[in-house]
């Protein structure tokens, strides 16, 4: 039985990319929408954060093919990320230092 949602050779219809990308405008809208609302600054940012990781995921899953290719390959993304944050800790306090050297 052939799933209904791809090409005989495995590749996705065009159906499923116009609805990821209906998708993304309507988690846009929904953003825009959050920036206009009277949230709280700390509401506002979780709102906004979870959204753009939503949307993030949705890019690398679809548009990127993340969604067909093997799960090693999703895995191997893990440490990676553990390097970026790493990195990102090393250049966080120098961030904050040269903040200060600036009236």
């Amino acid at each position: 039985m052939m799933n209904d949602t791809l090409e005989p050779t495995g590749v996705p219809r065009t159906r499923v990319y116009v609805l990821v990308w209906l998708g993304l405008l309507l988690i846009v809208a929904v953003e825009v929408a959050l920036t206009y609302a009277r949230l709280s600054p700390g509401t506002l940012l979780a709102a906004l954060l979870s959204l753009a990781f939503l949307e993030a995921g949705l890019a690398l899953m679809y548009f990127m093919h993340l969604k067909y290719e093997r799960r090693i390959l999703f895995w191997s993304l893990i440490p990676g990320l553990i390097f970026v944050l790493f990195m990102l800790n090393q250049v966080w306090f120098d961030a904050v230092r040269l903040r200060s050297l600036h009236p």
